[in-house]
């Protein structure tokens, strides 16, 4: 029995940052609870479930005890892994590293490059989820390391989606960048075609961990683009926690150096 616990932390406190949790019971993982902040998924540990439909959900500094805690009472055992969507490393920095130039150079042509993380942004937040993990007893993986043994992964969902959905390049859900990607389309065309690439997330996970507590809404009922990014949040959440089972099957790769590394699926890496 093991447990993994999924993070896409946002960049900073004033955004939410979506958290899942798998467990696996008798060689099969479940998929036990995802929540779209961190404070939602507190909320879940203590038996009060998540209202999706809620006009908006805050944004709060990481509490990494409190969040291993409630991980452990909804998992009925500790954490094993940790799998977060956030630049991280042993060292300080304040620019691009090389861990982000190798998954640009890797994943540029299919739309997947990194993003350029800086002194703010996550900064100082980074810095805290990774010390505070570490402290905890998952130290920053950017190697092989013993099987079974806690860690600390940093992923990318954009090149893990490659693997999971089997596409060639960049999945176009990022509500964010939804008028890059269809630029000719109003706005409830873009919420439809968004949906359907969430659905597609969703149908995969579905297929790897059985259901999954997260009820995408009918194109119709969503008024605007923003409330559709509590669903982005917790996708993601899950794609980085399905990264991790990834791992434990030796099915991903490190890129990066010894400071920093973004584990990826290896089927995905076409250079060795």
């Amino acid at each position: 029995m093991r447990a993994i616990l999924g993070i896409d932390a946002a960049w900073t406190q004033t955004e939410p940052s979506g958290v899942a949790l798998l467990v696996e019971r008798e060689r099969r993982w479940r998929c036990v609870a995802v929540a779209p902040s961190y404070s939602e998924f507190l909320a879940q540990s203590d038996g009060r479930p998540t209202n999706w439909m809620a006009q908006s959900f805050s944004g709060t500094a990481p509490d990494v005890p409190r969040l291993l805690r409630a991980a452990e009472t909804l998992a009925g055992k500790p954490v094993d892994l940790v799998t977060l969507d956030m630049p991280v490393a042993t060292v300080s920095f304040s620019s691009r590293r090389a861990a982000d130039d190798a998954i640009s150079k890797e994943f540029g042509s299919r739309w997947c490059s990194a993003h350029t993380p800086n002194a703010t942004r996550p900064g100082p937040l980074g810095a805290l989820l990774s010390r505070e993990l570490s402290a905890a007893g998952f130290p920053l993986a950017t190697a092989r390391h013993p099987q079974g043994a806690p860690a600390l992964l940093e992923v990318y969902p954009h090149p893990a989606l490659l693997s999971l959905l089997m596409r060639d390049r960049r999945v176009p859900y990022k509500v964010s960048k939804s008028g890059k990607y269809w630029p000719k389309l109003d706005v409830p065309a873009r919420i439809a075609a968004l949906l359907a690439e969430f659905s597609a997330i969703h149908t995969a996970l579905s297929g790897a961990f059985g259901p999954i507590p997260i009820h995408l809404p009918a194109p119709q009922t969503v008024e605007t683009l923003a409330r559709l990014k509590r669903y982005e949040d917790a996708l993601d959440a899950l794609v980085c926690a399905w990264v991790g089972v990834e791992h434990l099957n030796d099915r991903t790769v490190p890129l990066g150096d010894s400071t920093a590394a973004i584990w990826c699926p290896s089927d995905v890496i076409r250079v060795s």
